[in-house]
């Protein structure tokens, strides 16, 4: 009930014209306190009762016990006066006490009394409605009384009374009705809490009493404007931009989105589901009010739902060229914490997430019941199907479900028994992969033994799930040297961060890393007795002043790229590895001359027989030699490749009895800091206990005069290095038949046998038996593995026009009804850059215009179809034929009225239904 107490309706009741016959004084006890109609019969929730005046209703008891009717106690015309405050407004008294201000009576009673004795002209029947609150059924004496006021004019409020069983959405369209709202016009409420604030009354559908509305609160309407927004939403620092924007102009629908921060993502997804034209028209006409849904334990309670209403409404109002979405983006942070902040994400995991949001949120279906899901066992498709769709509507039935819903068949097939599982599942949209090459291109360095050489660079073609010793015959094809003369390394700061064994996988070596290749000797050796040869890994460091304050130690830096040398591993002394190391950067270490030997300073002098090694190494300091940790090193094997290098030996150098050397030699860990327990310092010789690392250790004055860094970083690149693996382009088509290929279900992802009774390695195989109105195809372009990630570049053809389904639905389909299988591209959500990072735009067809425009953030241009297909295409929007047609105005026939913002639900020929 809302009954407006500023305009009391007038007495209905005439005292005198057709009076009944007033029954005798004991039939009207009888009438007036016991029967059905009666005082005392049971209180039933929505029945009206009415106030009569304590003081009037006992003298009517005196006088009908005394049996006289023409006794001098006759009370008289039903007198109320002393109920109300006045006689102008007739508000009822506070603080009134049944029994002893007055007494309750049904309608029947009422009626008798007034047409035995009539109602006090001018006064109106005092008429309260029987409610149930928590069980208990009441008479509402006191109605709950509303301040209603507008929200252009907070000023001017207007009293109404509501029941508390009475809906807000009756609050709203008496507050509609009170201010002379017009139908099309949106409209929302609002009430001030006690703390002074304003709170919003979103579920119109619930009661006054569920609300927590009380007497005297102030509700207060505010109504959209025209270009979509909400008064209250906008900023006062906005405001006058927002009025420019209402005298703005432009084509409904062609409205960018300001960028907020790495969220381009998010409004592609936005632009792309803003122009599937029967879900904006579903908001556009406020076909959502009346399904939102509040109770959802897996909604949003309707916020995400009113949020995507709000930026259609204002993108659609024709007066934005660009919005900003902030509202919006705060309550997807608020709901999927995954998307706070302002990292870059994809744009198909939001749309994902809208989706099922919007779903939700809209799902007409308020308790879910449980659905046991069943196999088909033998039975037809055709009934299968239609058991699985059925079910799946029971729990999930929303404008999603219809405009994006399909049904998959899913095939599984057990290796050992032979058990078929049937099953039918609904998907919302297809994650198509892409025809992958199984060819990878890689980059290597090679270096070879030869110093005069340098470093080549080589691009090759090695098989994707190949094997390091892949990489290495396909490095021979174009050096000439075996592979069994290879060693693969990553060099990561001027250290090895893993030197590769030959059977490891290549998936191992991501694209970003710096890949060295070492040409090393092939001898190797089997017998105990013979000799053996071990490929030592070098590192460069330069001696570099410690920043203590007295510089009493010096600090070791790396630097430049290590190498790979092979030695023997007896018979080697430190004066001839020396030599072997000299010899191997001689392309950009110059040797000193005769001149600098005899000028050299004392302390550079050694004996021939006695080059510095590691237990006489002066300055030695075990600080690490950078601020970069490489990782663990792999070693290098001693035994299977014993590699010796080639270089000529020291005799074949002239000897002198003194002579400068450049440079000292250190035994270090892999990471390149100082280690001595894998030598056995013997001053005649070197032997080795383990794998060894050695570094050369440069005097910062002798690298200057001798070590020539430009040459020594210089490298050649090889003819491979310009080819460029050609990718062909595929067709839209070749996608999905990939995607209904069977396949064989991952370890990690195996399938229940329920006649074999274990875990089983089946093969699957997806086929589409229905298709929705408006197909969404995501084109798997990012690629994970345990090793590596990728973005596949590939060019998708897809058609603009005509994509034909028909091949690819199993279901037996209609022939006399081609429509149903063609379909019609709306939108594409493209992606331009890497995996680190990109951006995301939107090509997309006005549902008005049926011309395409190109979104990017809040940039909007219009483009040509022939512009629409790239290898930046990342998901596509199609729309059914038939649905287009459907939708396209008719000649000669108008829109169908708009409901108003709070009416009941549209008809069903207005709502799109699966």
């Amino acid at each position: 009930m809302a009954a407006v107490a500023a305009n009391p309706p007038a007495a209905t009741e005439d005292p005198e014209p057709q009076r009944e016959a007033v029954p005798g004084l004991e039939s009207q006890r009888r009438q007036i306190k016991n029967g059905e109609s009666g005082q005392e019969r049971p209180l039933r929730a929505g029945e009206s009762w009415f106030l009569v005046e304590q003081h009037w209703y006992i003298q009517w008891e005196v006088y009908v016990q005394g049996g006289d009717q023409d006794s001098s106690t006759f009370p008289g015309c039903i007198n109320n006066a002393k109920l109300f405050e006045d006689q102008v407004n007739w508000c009822l008294k506070k603080g009134l006490v049944e029994g002893e201000d007055y007494v309750l009576l049904p309608a029947a009673a009422w009626h008798c009394l007034v047409s035995w004795y009539g109602l006090e002209h001018g006064q109106p029947p005092i008429e309260r409605k029987v409610v149930e609150l928590r069980g208990i059924q009441k008479v509402e004496v006191y109605p709950v009384e509303l301040l209603l006021v507008q929200h252009s004019d907070m000023g001017t409020p207007h009293t109404a009374q509501f029941s508390q069983t009475d809906s807000i959405d009756l609050v709203l369209r008496t507050a509609r009705e009170q201010f002379l709202v017009s139908p099309q016009e949106e409209t929302r409420l609002w009430v001030k809490n006690a703390q002074g604030s304003f709170e919003r009354l979103c579920n119109t559908r619930v009661t006054v009493l569920d609300a927590a509305l009380k007497s005297g609160q102030l509700v207060v309407m505010e109504t959209r404007s025209k270009d979509g927004t909400w008064p209250s939403a906008q900023p006062h620092a906005v405001n006058r931009a927002s009025k420019e924007d209402e005298d703005f102009q432009g084509q409904p629908g062609i409205c960018g989105l300001t960028n907020l921060g790495n969220t381009c993502f998010m409004n592609s997804a936005l632009q792309c589901l803003s122009n599937v034209p029967q879900l904006t028209e579903y908001f556009l006409k406020n076909r959502y009010l009346e399904e939102l849904n509040f109770c959802n334990p897996l909604g949003m309670k309707g916020e995400i739902a009113e949020a995507y209403a709000d930026l259609v409404k204002q993108a659609w109002s024709g007066h934005h060229r660009s919005i900003v979405p902030q509202v919006f983006k705060t309550k997807v942070g608020h709901f999927a914490s995954q998307f706070l902040g302002y990292q870059q994400h994809d744009s198909q995991e939001l749309l994902s997430f809208l989706l099922d949001g919007l779903h939700e949120d809209l799902n007409r279906v308020k308790k879910k019941e449980y659905v046991e899901l069943c196999d088909a066992a033998g039975r037809p498709d055709q009934e299968v199907a239609q058991e699985a769709w059925q079910n799946h509507k029971r729990r999930n039935d929303s404008v999603i479900v219809d405009t994006f819903h399909g049904l998959f068949k899913s095939t599984l097939v057990c290796p050992d028994c032979g058990n078929v599982s049937v099953t039918f599942d609904p998907f919302c949209y297809l994650s198509v992969p892409l025809p992958v090459s199984h060819k990878r291109v890689m980059e290597v360095f090679f270096v070879s033994m030869d110093p005069r050489r340098k470093p080549e660079q080589h691009r090759l073609v090695v098989p994707k799930k190949g094997k390091i010793s892949d990489l290495c015959v396909a490095l021979a094809k174009h050096t000439g040297v075996s592979p069994e003369r290879m060693m693969v390394a990553d060099v990561f700061s001027h250290r090895f961060y893993k030197i590769y064994q030959l059977e490891e996988s290549l998936s191992s070596i991501l694209d970003r890393d710096d890949i060295f290749i070492y040409e090393v000797s092939g001898r190797s050796a089997i017998c105990e007795n013979s000799r053996e040869d071990v490929v030592l890994p070098i590192y460069l460091r330069e001696r570099t002043p410690a920043r203590d304050y007295n510089n009493s130690y010096y600090g070791l830096m790396l630097f430049g790229h290590p190498l790979l040398v092979s030695v023997p591993r007896d018979r080697l002394s430190w004066d001839s590895l020396y030599h072997i190391l000299l010899y191997r950067l001689s392309r950009y270490v110059t040797r000193p001359s005769s001149d600098d030997e005899d000028d050299g300073d004392e302390k550079d002098m050694e004996d021939k027989d006695s080059i510095p090694k590691p237990g006489h190494m002066a300055g030695g300091s075990s600080q690490d030699p950078g601020p970069e940790q490489a990782g663990p090193s792999s070693g290098v094997a001693g035994g299977s490749r014993a590699p010796v290098d080639n270089s000529p030996g020291p005799s074949h150098w002239p000897q002198r009895a003194r002579r400068k050397h450049l440079f000292t030699l250190q035994t270090v860990n892999s990471n390149g800091t100082s280690d001595r327990s894998n030598f056995n310092e013997d001053t005649h010789g070197v032997s080795f206990s383990s794998q060894p690392y050695i570094a050369i250790d440069w005097e910062p004055e002798m690298k200057k005069r001798y070590y020539n860094e430009v040459e020594a970083e210089g490298y050649v690149k090889h003819d491979c290095v310009g080819y460029v693996l050609k990718k062909a382009p595929v067709r839209l088509q070749e996608c999905i038949e990939l995607f209904t290929t069977m396949e064989t279900l991952e370890k990690e992802n195996p399938w229940y046998c329920p006649s074999c009774k274990q875990h089983q390695l089946a093969t699957k195989k997806l086929d589409l038996w229905k298709l929705p109105e408006t197909l969404i195809i995501h084109l798997k372009r990012f690629s994970y593995t345990k090793f590596s990630r990728e973005k596949l570049d590939t060019l998708v053809e897809f058609p603009i026009r005509d994509l034909d389904f028909s091949e690819f639905v199993i279901k037996p389909q209609n022939e006399s009804a081609p429509e149903l299988y063609k379909y019609d591209l709306i939108a594409v959500s493209n992606h331009y850059g890497g995996l680190r990072d990109g951006h995301y735009t939107t090509f997309a067809c006005n549902k008005d215009s049926g011309q395409w425009h190109y979104f990017d953030d809040s940039s909007v241009s219009p483009v040509t179809e022939n512009q629409i297909e790239s290898k930046a295409a990342y998901v596509l929007f199609y729309q059914r034929q038939d649905v287009a047609r459907r939708l396209q105005p008719q000649p000669g026939l108008s829109d169908p009225p708009v409901p108003p913002a709070c009416s009941s639900p549209p008809n069903s020929e207005f709502m799109d239904v699966n």
